[in-house]
């Protein structure tokens, strides 16, 4: 059997599997490729793949599916990420665009790469570590209440509803917010803390305990923002795959609720030569994602942190692979500016 036959057959494979969920024979494969041989060919180019491993048949199906290993072989044959449609492109520009704040940028990035994708979108939030102080906002709501808003000079926006001594008026807000901005303005995030209780200490007397309290909360604030989280959409798409996982979804749920597994799973997935990172099956060492694949790349200042999408591994790695990177650049750029 030629190599590049033998390559066609297994793309062919994956690709009507992926599309069915149903095992796939070879009169199927001479009908709906162009392979230019008679099914008997076909047949004896299947048997060679599956003692090589690359695919199986399931019960005593007359077809066959692909292993992990055959995904895999499949995936690293792929040359180049295809590009997206303009129709695709055109979509996640008028998604992405048109807001400055950016937790609204990644929300609507993970939802829009679930539906590119059909897959559960995950997206790590970066860690900007030269992260600076915009602007401060403290707004009164009554009975002591005041809201507390902290934008990043990334437009990130955080906020807290603190408690002050009720007797702290709009006016005293006001001669806060603006000593705070005074002091912190452009600082760095991990200073916020430290530089807003100093300017307390200049405050008149009237203003220092409320003061003190709203220089914690701001503390608070710049160390949230600091601190890595995942953000998905999409997670309904699993529920439309359970027939992928053999046994049960809920190890692969109850994976998704652990940001830590996640996180560590991002940090430890690295780019190919494509610029894209891809784990099928149990190449993903935890155990609830076993038989689940992850398609990943780094966006944002130094490409540090991740999106990507999650699925069963019957999924299509081109199309996933081609969102997954294109949303990324899109995002990297929308940050970049």
């Amino acid at each position: 059997m030629s190599v590049p036959r033998r390559l066609e057959v297994l793309r062919a494979i994956v690709e009507d599997y992926v599309h069915s969920r149903e095992p796939v024979g070879s009169k199927a494969l001479v009908e709906r490729h162009q392979l230019g041989v008679s099914a008997a060919t076909i047949r004896n180019d299947m048997a060679a793949l599956e003692e090589e491993g690359l695919i199986t048949a399931p019960h005593t199906s007359a077809g066959r599916i692909p292993t992990e290993h055959g995904y895999r072989y499949f995936v690293d044959q792929i040359d180049a990420v295809r590009p997206l449609s303009h129709a695709e492109r055109r979509a996640i520009q008028q998604m992405l665009e048109g807001t400055d704040d950016l937790d609204e940028v990644l929300d609507r990035t993970v939802r829009l790469l679930a539906q590119l994708t059909n897959q559960v979108a995950v997206l790590q939030v970066p860690q900007f570590s030269d992260a600076t102080v915009r602007h401060i906002e403290l707004v009164g709501l009554g009975a002591g209440q005041v809201l507390t808003v902290l934008i990043t000079n990334t437009g990130k926006v955080d906020q807290r509803v603190v408690v002050v001594p009720p007797e702290t008026s709009d006016e005293s807000l006001a001669s806060l917010k603006s000593a705070f901005l005074a002091a912190a303005s452009g600082q760095r995030l991990q200073a916020l803390g430290e530089v807003a209780g100093a300017a307390c200490e200049h405050l008149p007397q009237s203003l220092r305990a409320p003061g003190r309290i709203l220089a914690r909360a701001l503390g608070s604030l710049g160390d949230n923002s600091m601190i890595d989280r995942i953000i998905m959409a999409g997670t309904a798409n699993l529920a439309r795959s359970t027939g992928d996982f053999p046994l049960t979804i809920t190890p692969v749920l109850e994976a998704l609720e652990e940001q830590v597994v996640l996180l560590r799973l991002f940090s430890e997935m690295e780019q190919d030569a494509r610029g894209i990172a891809v784990q099928i099956g149990r190449e993903n060492l935890y155990g609830g994602l076993a038989e689940t694949s992850v398609v990943a790349t780094g966006y944002g200042p130094g490409s540090s942190a991740k999106v990507g999408v999650l699925g069963p591994t019957r999924m299509d790695y081109p199309t996933s692979m081609a969102a997954v990177r294109a949303v990324a650049r899109y995002l990297s750029r929308i940050l970049a500016g």
